[in-house]
C-alpha cells in the first residue's frame, strides 16, 4: 500500500502545480505569488515585471536583478518576458521547518533610476514526507495480571509536512488482544496507546507480534509503519508511576552544561527488586540529538550540549521509568522544555547597491546605497534599529521592515569634503543590547562649478622700455578648487585693438605657464601704459573663466637725445643745423637778452629735463655773452666795446639729466654793429628785452606786448579762481560719499623749472581708514640741482606742491585732482600764450 501511493505521487504533484495559479496582491508595497514545493524547474510562478509595472523593454538596460538572502538560485527572472519561474528544486521542509507559514523573500533591484521592489513568494505544501517512526521497532512488556483496559503508550508518528498534510490516523494490524486507543487531547499532549482488550495468557500466547500504520490526510495519502513486539510477563504487576503524567520546564538557552533541567521521581509499590526503579530515556523531539543526559538512578535531567532558541524553541522528552521486577515493569512520562530567548546574537548589516561615487551637485533624496539589517533573536532581542554617523549630509530611510535606503540629505561640496567615511550602525533592543555596524565609504565626484579665480583683479608691472624682444615680464596665476580636469587652467589674451595694432603683437602669454612676454620693445615715447586682460579658463564641461588686468607702465630711457628748434632770429643759416645769424647793436648793456636757444627732449622726467651750457670759445678768450642754465636764454655780460671781434660765434651745449646724458649743439653767430647801422630789429628780438641804445619804435612794440601779456595772465587768472570757487560750491553742497579702499589711477604730476617741462608719473594710493573717508597722498618731488647752480639760476626754479624737496604733502584726493588739473591747464596755456606773444612779436 505504502510503495502504491509513492508511485502516485508525481503524478498528482504535478497536477497540482498545473492547476495552482500565480497570485499577487499589494501588502505595504509587496508583491504576493505562491508556488507550491518540489516545483520543476521552469515551473511558470507570476509575470512580475507586469506586476512591477516594469516594460520589458527595459529590463536588461536598468539591470533587472534579483536578490535573496541565502536562497539566490532557487527562483529566477526570464529577462525576455519578465516571468518568475522556479530554478531549482524548493523543499518547504528544508526551508522553513514545521514553520505555518513559509516565504522566500525577494528583492527587486533595477537601476536608472535605482528602484527597490520586495516580492514575496509563499512556498505551499504538498504531501511529499510519508509519516516516520523514530524506531523501527518497539518492544512492550506486558505483565499478564494487566486488567483489560489497561493502556501502553506508543510511540507516535510525525510527519514533516503541515496542515492537513501532517494530520495523523493510526491502524493496528488484526489482533483480538489489543486495540488502539487515538489522542483526543490538546498537541502537547497527544499520546498514542495501545489499549489491552481482554486478560492474557502468556502460557497460551507469550507474545504478540502487531503492525502498527500510521497514515496522513494528504491526498494521496502517504503511511508509515512500526513493528511492536509485546511480551507477556509473568506477574510483577505494579509498574513505576510518576506524579506527573507530563513534565513542563522553563530553560534559557545557551544554559551551561549540566545544569539541572528536572529531577523526576517514579515510585513502584511493589517490595524488593519489583519496587526498585531506573530511568532511561525512551526519545527526544525534535532531531533526537543527545542534548539532555538522564541519570538511571536518580532521575534528574541535566543539559549536555547546546541549547539555541534559533534552532528549536520546544524540546519533547519521552521517559521510562522500569522497576527490576522479573519481568521488569515501567511507567512513562513526558517533560516539555521550552527554551526561553537570550540576547545572544548581534545584528547583521548587510549593504547592498552602492551607486559610488556621488556627484557633488546631486540633488537630495538621491539614493546611494541600500540597507538590510537582520538578528536572530526574537521579541525586544530581535528588534533592530539603524543609525547613522551624525553630522553627515547623509540619512537612512526605512523603505520595508528592517530595509533602509541611504539617501543624500543636503548638498555636497567636494572641494570642504573629498570623502565620507560613514558608518552605520544596527543596535538591538536587547538587555544589554548587542550592536553591529557596518563601513560605508562615499566618494564625491568633482564638477566643474568653481572658475578660476586670480589673488588680484588687477596687476600692475613696471617694464623698461626698450627691451629685448620676447622678454619675460610678468607671470598671471589663477587656482581652480574643482579636481582634476576641471582644475587644469589655460591662459589667453583677450583680444583688442591697441591704437592701429593688435594686441596680440604687443604681449603674448603662455597657456600654460601664464607667463607673460613682450613680443617687441617698447617705447615710452610711443606707448606709456599698456592696459590689457589675461582668461583663465578650466578645462571642464562646460569650461568656467575668469579675467584678470594687468596695467603695464613703459618705464623711461634716456634714448632720445635733446632736440634743437629753429632759432627765432631772422637770419638763419643754411645748411647748419641749429646755428642762426643775428646782428647786435654795440649799444646795449649787460644783461641785454640777444638771442634764445630752444630744445625739446622727448624723453620724460630727469630724462627730459635740459641743462644749456655755453662751450668757452677758441684760444681761451673770454667771451661777452653767457646762456642761461635752463632758459637757454643768451644775454651780455657787460657792455660792448670795439675790443670785442664784430663777428661772435656762440657754440652753446644742449645736455639732459639722463644716465648717461645725451646732448646737441647748437651754433649762434652774432654780427656786432655799431648803433647808427643796426637795422630795425624784429618783435622776436625785441621781445627778450630793450636795450639802452634802442629806438621809439622797439619801445612802442615792447609797450604793446607788455600790454597783451598783462591781459593774457589776468584773464587766466581769473578763469582758474572762478572754476576753483565753483568746483568747491558743488562739493560742499553734495552728499558725502562712501569711501572705498583700492588703487586709484595713475596721475601725472608737472614739475617746471624756468624754459623746460619735465613729466614724472607718480601712482596715487588711496589709503582707507575706520575713521574717516579716503585720503589721496601727493608726492611731489623737485630736482636735485647741484649747488653751484643753485645761486646762479637764482629765483628761476619753482617747485610744485611741497617747500623742500622730497617734502609729501597730504591733500584731499577730490580736491587735489581738481587742483591738479586747472593749475595744469592754466600753466600749460599760460606758458604757450606767453611763447607765442615773445615769439609772435
Amino acid at each position: 500500500m505504502f510503495g502504491f501511493q509513492r508511485r502516485g505521487l508525481g503524478t498528482r504533484r504535478l497536477l497540482l502545480s498545473v492547476l495552482l495559479l500565480a497570485v499577487w496582491e499589494p501588502a505595504s508595497g509587496q508583491v504576493r505569488y505562491s508556488v507550491p514545493e518540489e516545483a520543476k524547474h521552469g515551473t511558470f510562478v507570476g509575470r512580475i515585471a507586469q506586476d512591477l509595472g516594469l516594460e520589458l523593454a527595459e529590463l536588461v538596460p536598468r539591470l533587472f536583478r534579483l536578490a535573496s538572502k541565502g536562497h539566490g538560485d532557487l527562483l529566477e527572472v526570464n529577462l525576455q518576458n519578465g516571468i518568475l519561474f522556479v530554478n531549482s528544486r524548493i523543499d518547504r521542509e528544508e526551508l522553513c521547518g514545521r514553520t505555518l507559514e513559509c516565504s522566500i523573500h525577494l528583492e527587486v533591484i533595477v537601476d536608472r533610476p535605482l528602484q527597490v521592489f520586495h516580492v514575496e513568494v509563499e512556498v505551499k505544501d504538498i504531501n511529499d514526507n510519508p509519516p516516520l517512526f523514530s524506531l523501527r521497532e518497539q518492544k512492550l512488556l506486558i505483565p499478564e495480571s494487566k486488567q483489560p483496559d489497561s493502556y501502553f503508550p506508543l510511540e507516535g508518528a510525525s510527519d514533516a509536512d503541515i496542515g492537513e498534510n501532517a494530520l495523523l490516523t493510526y491502524r493496528l494490524s488484526h489482533n483480538e488482544y489489543f486495540s488502539l486507543e487515538l489522542p483526543t487531547q490538546s498537541k502537547q499532549t497527544k499520546r498514542l496507546s495501545l489499549k489491552l482488550k481482554k486478560y492474557l495468557d502468556r502460557e497460551k500466547t507469550p507474545e504478540f507480534n502487531l503492525l502498527l500504520t500510521a497514515a496522513d490526510g494528504g491526498k494521496p495519502e502517504l503511511t508509515g509503519t512500526i513493528q511492536l513486539f509485546v511480551h507477556v510477563l509473568d506477574i510483577n504487576d505494579n509498574d513505576p508511576e510518576f506524579e506527573q503524567s507530563e513534565y513542563k520546564v522553563k530553560l534559557t538557552e545557551n544554559a551551561a552544561k549540566e545544569t539541572l533541567v528536572i529531577k523526576l521521581n517514579a515510585t513502584d509499590p511493589d517490595e524488593g527488586v519489583n519496587g526498585e526503579v531506573t530511568y532511561s530515556l525512551m526519545s527526544i523531539k525534535p532531531n533526537g540529538k543527545l542534548l539532555f543526559t538522564l541519570d538511571k538512578n536518580n532521575g534528574e535531567v541535566r543539559v549536555n550540549g547546546t541549547l539555541d532558541y534559533e534552532e528549536n524553541k520546544f524540546y519533547e522528552i519521552e521517559v521510562q521509568a522500569t522497576d527490576k521486577g522479573n519481568p521488569s515493569m515501567a511507567g512513562h512520562c513526558t517533560v516539555w522544555i521550552e527554551i526561553l530567548d537570550a540576547n545572544d546574537n548581534a545584528p547583521e548589516v548587510t549593504i547592498t547597491s552602492l551607486s559610488l561615487p556621488v556627484r557633488e551637485d546631486a540633488q537630495p533624496s538621491t539614493v546611494i546605497a541600500l540597507i538590510s539589517v537582520s538578528d536572530r533573536d526574537s521579541g525586544a532581542n530581535g528588534q533592530v534599529t539603524c543609525s547613522l554617523t551624525p553630522q553627515v549630509p547623509f540619512k537612512l530611510v526605512s523603505t520595508f521592515k528592517n530595509y533602509y535606503s541611504l539617501v543624500l540629505d543636503s548638498a555636497l561640496d567636494r572641494e570642504s569634503v573629498a570623502n565620507y567615511a560613514l558608518v552605520v550602525t544596527a543596535r538591538d533592543g536587547g538587555s544589554p543590547s548587542l550592536s553591529a555596524t557596518a563601513s560605508v565609504s562615499v566618494e564625491v565626484a568633482d564638477v566643474n562649478d568653481n572658475a578660476p579665480a586670480f589673488a588680484q583683479p588687477e596687476y600692475t608691472v613696471f617694464v623698461k622700455e626698450n627691451n629685448p624682444p620676447g622678454c619675460h615680464i610678468f607671470t598671471v596665476s589663477a587656482r581652480d578648487a574643482d579636481a582634476q580636469e576641471n582644475a587644469l587652467v589655460s591662459y589667453s589674451l583677450v583680444e583688442r585693438r591697441v591704437g592701429e595694432r593688435a594686441l596680440s603683437s604687443y604681449v603674448s602669454v603662455h597657456a600654460e605657464s601664464g607667463k607673460v612676454y613682450a613680443l617687441q620693445p617698447l617705447d615710452h615715447e610711443e606707448l606709456e601704459l599698456l592696459q590689457f586682460q589675461v582668461s583663465a579658463r578650466d578645462a571642464g564641461v562646460p569650461p568656467l573663466g575668469s579675467n584678470v588686468t594687468l596695467q603695464v607702465f613703459v618705464l623711461d630711457e634716456n634714448d632720445n637725445a635733446p632736440a634743437l628748434l629753429p632759432l627765432p632770429l631772422p637770419l638763419p643759416l643754411p645748411g647748419a643745423a641749429g646755428g642762426a645769424l643775428s646782428t647786435v647793436s654795440r649799444a646795449v648793456g649787460a644783461g641785454h637778452v640777444v638771442a634764445k636757444v630752444r630744445a625739446v627732449d622727448a624723453d620724460s622726467g630727469y630724462n627730459a629735463w635740459l641743462s644749456y651750457e655755453l662751450q668757452p670759445a677758441a684760444g681761451g678768450a673770454r667771451s661777452p655773452f653767457r646762456v642761461a642754465l635752463y632758459t637757454g636764454e643768451i644775454s651780455t655780460t657787460r657792455a660792448l666795446d670795439e675790443a670785442d671781434a664784430p663777428r661772435q660765434r656762440l657754440l652753446v651745449l644742449v645736455k639732459d639729466h639722463g644716465e648717461p646724458a645725451l646732448t646737441a649743439t647748437a651754433t649762434v653767430l652774432l654780427s656786432l654793429v655799431e648803433s647808427g647801422q643796426a637795422p630795425r630789429p624784429s618783435s622776436r628780438v625785441l621781445a627778450g628785452g630793450a636795450g639802452a641804445g634802442a629806438g621809439a619804435g622797439a619801445g612802442a612794440a615792447l609797450v604793446d606786448v607788455n600790454v597783451y601779456l598783462i591781459v593774457a595772465i589776468c584773464a587766466v587768472s581769473s578763469l582758474l579762481v572762478l572754476t576753483l570757487l565753483l568746483s568747491t560750491a558743488l562739493r560742499c553742497s553734495a552728499p558725502p560719499s562712501e569711501g572705498a579702499c583700492g588703487p586709484g589711477k595713475p596721475t601725472l604730476v608737472c614739475s617746471s623749472a624756468v624754459g623746460s617741462w619735465s613729466y614724472s608719473q607718480q601712482r596715487r594710493q588711496r589709503v582707507c581708514s575706520g575713521e574717516g573717508p579716503p585720503k589721496a597722498d601727493l608726492m611731489a618731488f623737485s630736482p636735485s640741482l647741484p649747488r653751484g647752480l643753485d645761486g646762479e639760476v637764482g629765483g628761476e626754479r619753482q617747485e610744485a606742491g611741497s617747500n623742500h624737496p622730497g617734502q609729501v604733502s597730504s591733500i584731499d584726493s577730490s580736491s587735489f585732482e581738481v587742483y591738479v588739473k586747472f593749475f595744469t591747464i592754466h600753466f600749460i596755456s599760460l606758458n604757450i600764450l606767453t611763447n607765442t606773444l615773445y615769439f609772435g612779436y
